[in-house]
């Protein structure tokens, strides 16, 4: 998968809005593009070394998926308990992959206070794009 497919995919999920937050906090921070739903980042990754991808999931998806996956480990600067990282292009496939971003955008998206999922729901579905 290459930048631009994933950039894409990430994109035309309902809602999501790319962002560089973290210029000025760290070397190198404004190379870092952040996905959101609602004010909230759902998927990162570092724009010139596109090698991997840190994503919001359950402890449990997250345990499954470093016992199976030589490709998920610990996210950058961010809790281990619910974000992990995924290589591009190792032993995860792609739709998987997209399915992991899918899921954690919807865990971002239904984790927003009751009032702003309502209006979120009204603008437009949760799905895949």
């Amino acid at each position: 998968m290459n930048i631009e497919q994933f950039r894409a995919y990430c994109l035309a999920l309902p809602f999501a809005e790319e962002k560089t937050p973290f210029a000025g906090f760290f070397p190198n921070a404004r190379d870092i593009l952040a996905f959101y739903v609602g004010g909230k980042i759902f998927c990162y990754f570092d724009l010139d070394k596109f090698d991997k991808c840190s994503l919001k999931s359950t402890p449990e998806c997250i345990a499954e998926l470093k016992e199976r996956y030589q490709a998920a480990g610990n996210p950058f600067n961010m809790s281990p308990k619910y974000w992990l990282s995924i290589r591009f292009n190792d032993d995860l496939p792609d739709a998987l992959l997209l399915e992991l971003v899918t899921s954690s955008y919807t865990l971002v998206r239904t984790s927003l206070p009751k009032k702003q999922q309502d209006q979120l729901a009204q603008a437009g579905p949760l799905g895949k794009p």
